[in-house]
């Protein structure tokens, strides 16, 4: 009786964790709600008066990028801003035959009289972040505007952000992402539906209220005073925006969230690359916490914006959460039928679900706000969130190694996602030389918890005297959501 026990306990632990993120989630969505409603008076400098343009230096952080180089550079040489306040600086840290390659098309567009310039290290110590700091060090502009590799910013983009540097406690301007294959194929859709919602609900609900936000690593500018004052970019976590983030929010920085502005990217379009960006933002995250949490609860801020905070940088441990549930779940199926008098306690736990409606909810509005309203929308919809759900939970195993390894402190090299461009691949993502070849030792295990769960929907028939289906939706999801990544990461190798 004592393992039952303990599951029973575990179990209800993490239903409870799960609860109180969605009770947070809820909250946020009040919080945007009400945001949509507020008149922005925010103070915005004049930027055809020549006396109030700040100097802007762009810096775009780049290692190993065959595929996508040519166009982040011909589009960055588009973007508007007078020349004489404008530099760009490419901190390149590729290692193949890139470097070359940038550094020729860095030198032609300079003839132009763009003030370009090209920056490589021998030495890539602290990697992205250890980059940002070097470039940093000889920038010529007061803000700072950082570009990854596969984002393409509208040519007015510095008009729509740099007018709100005008209040002077203004630290960061952040942007929207937006997506240039969304529709690609399922994968691409359940990741764009997944930071649509941080995008919107998340960032919009906690900014309104004051509360901590993360710049994004990307599709935003800092102020450079604000990035020394919280300390520069240290290269200790995975996710070094979100630790810059949060020392500069310490230090009474704000944060400006544009939802109205988007800058469109590429989302991963195979499994593995997909997995290795999930892989560093949930470690990153699980390190943020180990980093942060007693700064967060020991500061000035409110005790709502600590809870948000530490909610925040918990984000990433919902997966372990919901790899335990997942996992005892079925053990606790056959404990509700061996033991009768845990009636009241099963009638109890079956409370959780509002946690499901909760989410529900929260990502409807952000799914309207994309495609909009109605009864073909929303049956879309219907079928779109469990689809990602399944699928998240798919991926809970991976990310629960990278939230464990995050807590633990376990140190690991940054791994840069693989970009694609298929049109100047010629359509074949196959023919991409950066992704990885090897199969994760995780999938095999992915593979077998599929199985697991398949035996939790056989169980619902088996379990007692009659079927018990409480379960079994659980179960099916869990089953496809698993499913769907080992085979995807069987298949996308080939």
């Amino acid at each position: 009786m004592i393992l039952e026990w303990i599951c029973i306990v575990v179990y209800s632990i993490s239903l409870i964790l799960i609860l109180f993120y969605a009770f947070a989630q809820l909250n946020l969505l009040i919080n945007y709600v009400r945001a949509q409603k507020i008149v922005d008076n925010s103070p915005l400098l004049d930027l055809k008066n020549p006396e109030e343009v700040p100097y802007v230096t762009i810096q775009l952080p780049v290692f190993n990028e065959a595929y996508v180089m040519d166009r982040l550079l011909d589009n960055i040489a588009l973007i508007e801003y007078p020349r004489e306040k404008l530099e760009i600086q490419v901190l390149d840290d590729s290692t193949d035959e890139t470097v070359e390659t940038t550094a020729a098309h860095v030198n032609r567009l300079a003839a132009t009289g763009l003030d370009i310039v090209h920056i490589t290290r021998t030495d890539r110590s602290g990697f992205k972040a250890g980059a940002l700091k070097e470039g940093l060090a000889i920038a010529k502009g007061d803000l700072i505007a950082i570009f990854d590799a596969d984002f393409l910013p509208d040519a007015d983009w510095l008009y729509k952000t740099i007018p709100y540097f005008k209040d002077p406690e203004i630290g960061v301007v952040q942007t929207r992402w937006a997506h240039l294959n969304r529709d690609y194929s399922i994968l691409t859709q359940i990741q764009a539906f997944a930071l649509d919602a941080h995008f919107t609900l998340e960032q919009v609900g906690r900014n309104s209220k004051g509360h901590f936000i993360n710049f994004n690593g990307t599709a935003g500018v800092w102020r450079k005073e604000t990035i020394y004052d919280a300390g520069n970019w240290e290269g200790d976590t995975l996710t070094e925006d979100l630790d810059l983030s949060y020392r500069a929010q310490l230090k009474n920085w704000k944060f400006k969230y544009l939802e109205h502005v988007t800058t469109p990217a590429e989302l991963p379009i195979v499994i593995s690359a997909a997995r290795s960006q999930q892989f560093r933002w949930n470690k990153g995250g699980a390190e943020n916490f180990r980093k942060m949490f007693k700064r967060v609860v020991s500061s000035e801020m409110s005790f709502k914006s600590k809870m948000h905070g530490v909610l925040h940088l918990l984000n990433s441990t919902m997966f372990l959460n919901v790899l335990i549930v997942g996992i005892l779940s079925i053990p606790m199926l056959y404990i509700k039928n061996e033991y009768g008098h845990l009636r009241e306690y099963f009638i109890v736990m079956s409370f959780f679900v509002i946690s499901t409606i909760i989410f529900f909810i929260c990502y409807w509005y952000m799914y309207k706000k994309t495609y909009g309203s109605g009864l073909k929308n929303f049956i879309s919809y219907i079928g779109m969130f469990f689809t990602f759900f399944s699928i998240a939970m798919g991926f809970s195993f991976h990310n629960s190694i990278a939230v464990l390894e995050g807590h633990a402190g376990k140190r690991s090299e940054f791994v840069r996602t693989p970009k694609f461009n298929l049109k100047a691949m010629g359509g074949n993502w196959k023919s991409n030389k950066y992704l990885r070849k090897k199969i994760s030792p995780h999938v095999i295990i992915e593979g077998v918890l599929m199985l697991y769960f398949a035996f939790g929907m056989y169980s619902a028939f088996v379990v007692g005297t009659e079927p018990d289906f409480g379960l079994f939706p659980f179960h099916l999801m869990l089953t496809v959501g698993f499913g769907f990544v080992f085979f995807r990461s069987l298949t996308d190798k080939q």
